[in-house]
C-alpha cells in the first residue's frame, strides 16, 4: 500500500512558489480555513472572525520572520492553480514544519502527504528528523501518524510529531 501511495503522490501536479506581496488575501483565505475549528467555537461574527484571522495571521509571519529568518514561505500549487501555503524550517539535523494548510477544494488529493514525504525524503538525505506541531483536535493528526510521525514529549500546548527516519521518535 506505501508503493502503491508513493506511486500516486509522485503523479501529483504539485509545485511551490515563494509567498509574494499579492499572495496577502490568498493567505489570509488559507489561514482562515485553518482555523476553523476553533472559529467556530466562537460566538464572533464573520466580520469579527475576519478581523482576528487578520491580526493572528499577521502576528505569525511577523514571528516567523523573526524566529526562523531562513524557513521558506511558499504557494502550494495544484496543477498551477493556489491550493495552499507551506512554510518550513530548515536546520542541520531537523526540519521544521512550520504550518502546512491547503484549501478545501484540494483537500484529499494526496498534497500534503505528497509534500512531507518529500521532506522525509530530503531529512533521509541527512540522518535528519522531520518535526511539526498540530492541535489536539486537529484531524491533520491522522495523516502525519500514517507517514510515521510520532507524538514525543513536549511542554507546549500543541502536540509535537516527530519523524527521524526508521518511524521511531526520538526525546530531544
Amino acid at each position: 500500500m506505501a508503493d502503491e501511495n508513493n506511486h500516486k503522490a509522485a503523479d501529483l501536479p504539485v509545485t511551490l512558489r515563494p509567498v509574494n506581496d499579492d499572495d496577502r488575501e490568498f493567505l489570509l483565505r488559507v489561514y482562515q480555513i485553518s482555523r476553523e475549528i476553533e472559529l467556530a467555537m466562537t460566538p464572533w461574527d464573520d466580520a469579527q472572525k475576519l478581523a482576528f484571522a487578520e491580526h493572528q495571521l499577521d502576528a505569525q509571519t511577523r514571528s516567523y520572520r523573526v524566529k526562523y529568518p531562513d524557513a521558506t514561505h511558499q504557494v502550494i500549487l495544484y496543477d498551477g492553480e493556489p491550493a495552499g501555503r507551506i512554510y518550513v524550517d530548515r536546520g542541520d539535523r531537523e526540519i521544521a514544519i512550520l504550518d502546512i494548510a491547503v484549501i478545501h477544494e484540494y483537500r484529499g488529493k494526496g498534497i500534503c502527504t505528497e509534500l512531507v514525504m518529500s521532506i522525509q525524503n530530503e531529512a533521509n538525505e541527512t540522518n535528519g528528523s522531520v518535526s511539526i506541531y498540530i492541535e489536539p483536535f486537529n484531524p491533520s493528526q491522522k495523516l502525519f501518524g500514517e507517514l510515521g510521525f510520532k507524538v514525543v514529549p513536549d511542554e507546549g500546548v500543541d502536540l509535537r510529531f516527530e519523524w527521524t527516519g526508521d518511524g521511531l521518535s526520538k526525546n530531544i
